[in-house]
């Protein structure tokens, strides 16, 4: 039936009246489905027994404090003051276990009691929760991608340096390393650092402890494959990862002791891999090392100069213009399908953009590294969690395996969670006695609702 104009247009003959009084009203309402997921997982319980007991004490308990971060987190808050706007809101508290929430200065002053001691319960919480993630998702081959990112802070934060900032040279930041299980999706561990650290040169620590958080949750029953870049083509980390038993596709440096650019410009056969790409292998013996392995050597045709522009080294100018990258593996693929499994590191990428944008990773809550830190660790989590929520609430579409081993679940943006589901009006009621949460009469609202609903027992 098509309506006359007159019934689709409405008058605002004046500005609404505004009024502070009603209690009960929430702007998060969909955040009570996360809270069924949350008591699905045994979130407090899995806190009380990693971080109870290592955590700095507070009159809010361990729990609760971890549970107003992580849900601050989750809500889109960026900065800890931002909690004055959720404090009041009553299906907040009930995330959090709370009858009242934390000022800012109390959370900063918890935040600020951690060190580094401190952490290791936040990284045992976040391998539990990773390593139930991929269990239920029965995937019998890790693919981890290892890399660092910047954070910049302050002038007089602990820890902060001036190293590898691209955009801010002069400004001291951090430069955190990360682990990233490319097909669940999951982020395995954090490690924060100073901004002037090497990151091939820094990572053997963390990788380390990396095989040792594996070992303990799978017992050695995953095969592990690597994506690295060129700053960790070192002979110290080829060494660890050979001698764990794990598969690895690093990239190598043009640098001159490789001797890759005379056996660039000695080659006359090009595989083609695609339109724009070609490549071809050899075993390539590094003198320094004292050893031979296999390099793939790509070549990609573009319109334009290269910003470093090895083709003019290498070839006379008339041939056009290409990028260079080279690969050194042992794993048993075609350079095809290398190349593949070598541009599916972008997905790495794109999970630090969500951090960084839509939990806060970025932030510097504190001028002690510790606590920037622990930060970082809560922020890791709660995109953990919201990842597995999405999984267990049908959320996600489920698509095919590739050779890029990109996630198996098409996730939704958090900025995209927040407008669907987690930001959304409602009162809480109380009829008959029975708590009750309104949310209105939208229908998609209503669908959507339900239907998480009904799938979140199921999933458990």
């Amino acid at each position: 039936m098509r309506l006359r104009r007159a019934e689709l247009r409405g008058r605002v003959k004046a500005d609404l009246a505004l009024r502070f009084t009603r209690s009960g009203l929430t702007s998060f309402a969909g955040l009570e489905l996360v809270r069924r997921y949350f008591r699905q997982l045994g979130l407090f319980e899995k806190i009380r027994r990693h971080v109870g007991a290592t955590a700095p004490g507070t009159d809010y308990g361990v729990v609760g404090m971890i549970m107003v971060v992580l849900t601050l987190l989750i809500v889109g808050g960026r900065r800890v003051w931002h909690v004055a706007y959720v404090a009041n809101d009553p299906v907040v508290r009930r995330v959090t276990g709370l009858r009242q929430l934390p000022v800012a200065r109390t959370i900063g002053r918890w935040l600020a009691g951690f060190r580094t001691r401190h952490l290791q319960g936040l990284e045992r919480l976040n391998g539990e929760l990773v390593a139930a993630a991929i269990e239920r998702l029965q995937l019998k081959r890790l693919t981890i991608d290892v890399d660092g990112s910047v954070v910049s802070t302050g002038l007089s934060v602990a820890w902060a340096q001036r190293g590898f900032n691209p955009h801010r040279r002069k400004v001291p930041s951090y430069y955190p390393i990360t682990a990233y299980e490319a097909q669940s999706g999951q982020m395995l561990r954090v490690q924060n650092r100073p901004g002037n650290v090497h990151d091939g040169k820094a990572s053997l620590t963390f990788l380390r402890a990396l095989f040792a958080q594996l070992a303990a949750a799978f017992g050695g029953t995953r095969l592990l494959e690597f994506r690295m870049d060129a700053a960790f083509f070192r002979r110290d980390v080829l060494t660890l990862l050979e001698g764990r038993g794990a598969q690895y596709a690093i990239k190598v440096p043009f640098q001159t002791w490789t001797g890759l650019r005379e056996i660039v410009r000695s080659n006359r056969s090009w595989t083609p891999v695609d339109a724009t790409v070609s490549c071809f292998e050899r075993a390539v013996e590094f003198s320094p090392w004292r050893r031979q392995m296999r390099v793939v050597i790509y070549r990609k045709r573009v319109h334009h100069e290269t910003r470093k522009n090895f083709q003019l080294d290498l070839f006379d100018p008339a041939d056009g213009h290409y990028e260079y990258s080279a690969v050194v593996t042992n794993k048993p693929l075609s350079g095809r399908f290398l190349w593949h499994f070598m541009c599916g590191r972008g997905g790495h990428e794109k999970a630090y953009g969500e951090l960084k944008s839509g939990f806060a990773f970025a932030s510097v809550p504190s001028l002690q590294y510790a606590a920037n830190s622990a930060w970082q660790q809560l922020s890791v989590i709660a995109f953990n969690l919201m990842r597995g929520f999405q999984v267990a609430a049908g959320l996600v579409v489920q698509r095919s395996r590739t050779a890029g081993r990109r996630p198996l679940f098409a996730f939704r943006s958090i900025d995209t969670l927040r407008y669907e589901l987690l930001h959304r009006a409602g009162v809480v009621l109380h009829p008959n006695g029975r708590p009750t949460l309104e949310v209105g009469t939208t229908a998609a609202v209503r669908k959507q609702f339900l239907a998480i609903d009904n799938r979140l027992p199921r999933a458990a």
